[in-house]
């Protein structure tokens, strides 16, 4: 298994990739895993487990707020982990940051790495990154670029494959610089029920989202992690990857449904970070 270097020691000679599947439970992420129907994923994930994790928000917008100025999602038993980055702030001398940790003096990561020389490309998912609003907007335009689209949207049920198609065209500009690619993947999110019964969302024939059409999604979402994976090794440099939820979503959970509230099923989130080796190397993508 590849090492995982400290991400202090990342910034200027990795491709860094930030994936997260929006609103994917852990509960449903982990039994997918444990029954085989998430393989793609399954091998990229260390020890080919998802590490059990609570959000520090529980919708889309605080949760990337907090995710950029370096709040990623912290282990489920409370113990002790080593930020990965961090923002400078008064606070951290209660934090947990330790001798790997990269320190940035600007508001989030994106800001940081661009300063740093790198290439910011935003695909997005969920409405947080449409442009269609000025609050859609506060998170695309943190970055160089940002891409998103109807079809990258919530309501396709081909938005990975979409935003795949968007990477691809991205990735082949001729650019030396190193790259921090975000993918906010959003066909976890709601409408899902189109990955149980192949009919697109419209009024007429929408059924009602389950934690069956969930993991269908995942399932879906899993299916194109290798075409993803191929695309992100092509380039010259490994690339260190997270891939995360931000939060989860309820489905009848206590007689709830949907996220922006306090439940467990919504802070518990899954989590990984590792390195993946670009192709020039010989490792396989």
């Amino acid at each position: 298994m590849t090492q995982i270097p400290a991400f202090r020691d990342v910034v200027g000679t990795h491709d860094i990739v930030f994936v997260t599947l929006d609103t994917l439970r852990f509960d449903v992420a982990d039994t997918e895993l444990a029954a085989g129907r998430t393989p793609n994923l399954a091998a990229l994930l260390p020890g080919g487990r998802w590490e059990q994790r609570h959000t520090p928000a529980t919708f889309t917008f605080p949760a990337h707020q907090a995710f950029f100025a370096g709040f990623l999602p912290t282990p489920a038993d409370g113990g002790d982990h080593e930020r990965l980055f961090a923002a400078e702030f008064p606070g951290h001398t209660e934090d947990l940051l330790g001798s790997g940790t990269w320190l940035f003096g600007e508001a989030t990561v994106v800001e940081a790495l661009a300063a740093a020389g790198y290439r910011t490309v935003c695909l997005g998912g969920v409405g947080f990154f449409n442009r269609q609003t000025a609050l859609g907007s506060v998170l695309p335009d943190l970055f160089e670029e940002s891409h998103w689209s109807e079809a990258t949207g919530v309501a396709d049920p081909d938005s990975f494959d979409h935003q795949l198609d968007a990477l691809d065209s991205r990735l082949a500009v001729d650019d030396p610089r190193p790259r921090f690619v975000f993918v906010n993947v959003a066909a976890l999110h709601q409408p899902n029920h189109f990955y149980l019964d192949g009919i697109a969302s419209t009024p007429e024939t929408r059924r009602p989202d389950t934690l069956e059409s969930h993991a269908a999604a995942l399932r879906y979402v899993d299916s194109r992690i290798p075409r993803l994976t191929r695309m992100l090794t092509a380039g010259p440099r490994p690339v260190f990857l997270i891939v995360c939820s931000d939060h989860g979503t309820a489905y009848g959970d206590d007689d709830r449904q949907g996220h922006r509230l306090a439940h467990e099923c919504v802070w518990t989130v899954p989590y990984a970070h590792t390195v993946l080796p670009h192709l020039t190397s010989g490792a396989a993508a």
